[in-house]
């Protein structure tokens, strides 16, 4: 069982408490990066370490080793939260010097995410509302096909698909409201006739269970009026893999939860593709639709596949062919 948490403890406890509110007044959460302030926090008070002239860099190396991370962008990410710590520090005369003194890991490789097609996305919503109910949650299969369904159809991040309240749901305007998400944004989602079916048979389904809830409460939620977790989600999605016999080609990740968002955007590109549409003119729209700062962001879900490529492909022969024609004619 994990001890409570009682708040930043070190000599560095000011300095990193007025560190994570001046990120946050910028805009961002800052939630994991906390995370890992914590474990920075805790280190120095093990090692009983009582003024801020105490923090060397040999010490703040014995902290990360202690930390060992496999993969270079777990590494590196803890690297520039401390880096990024310290800077702040210096220019706020909390500490006369910088230290820090390891230096990134190379990343040779991203991770290739695992495309849904639309089959398998039937696949895994059949998959899941055929799960029974459970101690913890009544209605559970109808409650994961819709979840499911919100991240794949809408390209929904976890988070935000934990965080909906009723009052989120507009039926009436076939609209979802995501409050306060990534970067303290919120934003509406339309959706369609389908989802609409699919979100107004639910909501029925858990009035007839639960009798009148009130707006505030979560729209996926556990006995006890509890929302749902993340981690959960990630667990019933994980034991439901095996059952769909999914197995990623080679050079490719095995199937996560997050997926689901990637299959979204590169499944809108494809049909811009295929109807005619310029993806370039609609970039910035699928950039807000999925809640990103720009379009830069959005183009880190974009995975070239086999069927992008062709219809990249045959929209480049449309627009070469007259201009071959006039270069071939005698």
């Amino acid at each position: 069982m994990k001890s409570q948490w009682n708040g930043f403890q070190s000599p560095l406890a000011d300095g990193i408490q007025q560190f994570l509110a001046a990120k946050r007044a910028l805009g961002q959460s800052f939630n994991t990066e906390e995370y890992a302030l914590r474990s920075f926090d805790a280190f120095l008070c093990q090692q009983k370490i009582k003024t801020i002239e105490d923090i060397t860099a040999e010490l703040v190396d014995d902290f990360i080793a202690s930390r060992p991370r496999k993969r270079p962008r777990s590494y590196n990410h803890l690297i520039s939260v401390m880096g990024r710590l310290f800077s702040w520090l210096t220019k706020n005369y909390y500490l006369d010097y910088l230290p820090l003194r390891m230096q990134p890991r190379r990343e040779t490789s991203k991770r290739i995410p695992f495309l849904f097609t639309p089959d398998m996305a039937r696949d895994l919503l059949a998959c899941a509302g055929n799960l029974p109910d459970s101690r913890r949650i009544i209605l559970r299969g109808h409650t994961y096909r819709t979840i499911f369904a919100l991240l794949y159809g809408l390209g929904l991040r976890v988070g935000e698909v934990c965080r909906l309240c009723l009052s989120d749901v507009d039926l009436n305007r076939s609209l979802l409201v995501i409050r306060q998400t990534k970067f303290y944004k919120s934003r509406l989602v339309p959706y369609g006739p389908r989802m609409k079916e699919l979100l107004t048979g639910y909501l029925r389904m858990r009035l007839e269970k639960f009798g009148s809830p009130r707006p505030e409460d979560p729209l996926f939620t556990l006995i006890g009026g509890r929302p749902i977790n993340r981690h959960t989600i990630d667990r019933v999605f994980s034991s439901l893999v095996p059952q769909m016999g999914l197995k990623a080609s080679q050079g490719v990740s095995p199937p996560c939860v997050h997926d689901l968002r990637h299959s979204f955007a590169v499944g809108t590109l494809l049909r811009w593709y295929r109807s005619g549409i310029d993806p370039q003119t609609r970039l910035l729209h699928l950039s807000t639709f999925l809640g990103h700062v720009s379009p830069t962001s959005t183009a880190v879900y974009l995975t070239i596949t086999p069927d992008l490529l062709q219809e990249a492909n045959l929209r480049f022969e449309k627009f070469a062919a007259p201009i071959l024609q006039e270069v071939l004619l005698p």
